[in-house]
């Protein structure tokens, strides 16, 4: 094994790592995305069906996932106003309204019983603001795997929230979409490269199988 995979290996090590979905959310994701190009990208890209690889093989080797949705209130009670995003947002055909089909995580995702989503009606990062730092360390959490969307605003805000709180990040980086689909690759290459380990679906694969078979052995 290179010294490349062995440190992968290392950070990925199942009773320190948690599995972040980023988005993956009917109404972002789905056939009825209130974003029909970014749902297009995550779904023809091959990132979605990949995001629910990783999470079937998290549950097999006893990584912990957690889903975090982006919703408000019908009333929009709470909800930022004070971006041009949050305004087209409210905007939008299909809303993310708490309780609706578009805040369910989206097929082929499996969500398993012992799955915690956390769930914001409020600002860009599933991270700041939300309950999942609190989570991450009372679950003992040294690495967190970010996956989902969009390349564009919420999965590079998780990664630097991630980063900022003292975690290290791996990035599968072809289980995360953005648009226009060529815009992801650059800002993987020239963001965040420079702040978490980048790597590939079946390389996190490849070292949560490795673990099983040690902890079968």
């Amino acid at each position: 094994m290179g010294q490349h995979s062995e440190r992968l290996r290392e950070q990925l090590a199942p009773d320190g790592t948690v599995l972040l979905t980023v988005e993956c959310q009917e109404g972002v994701v789905g056939p009825a995305s209130a974003l029909p190009e970014l749902g297009a990208v995550a779904r023809e890209s091959g990132a979605l069906r990949r995001v629910a690889r990783l999470v079937g093989a998290a549950h097999e080797a006893g990584v912990q996932v957690l889903h975090a949705v982006a919703e408000r209130r019908p009333d929009g009670r709470g909800a930022n106003r004070n971006a041009r995003l949050f305004r087209a947002a409210a905007r939008l055909p299909v809303q993310q309204h708490s309780g609706s089909p578009a805040v369910r995580i989206a097929e082929p995702i499996e969500v398993a019983e012992q799955d915690l989503v956390v769930r914001r009606l409020h600002g860009l990062s599933p991270i700041a603001g939300t309950d999942v730092d609190a989570l991450l360390r009372n679950l003992g959490c040294r690495t967190l795997v970010v996956t989902g969307v969009s390349a564009n605003v919420a999965v590079p805000n998780a990664v630097f929230d991630a980063v900022n709180l003292g975690y290290t990040v791996v990035v599968p980086g072809d289980a995360i979409a953005g648009v226009p689909a060529d815009y992801t690759p650059a800002m993987i290459r020239n963001t965040l490269a420079l702040v978490a380990t980048v790597t590939s679906t079946d390389e996190v694969l490849a070292c949560w199988k490795a673990a099983r078979q040690v902890s079968r052995a």
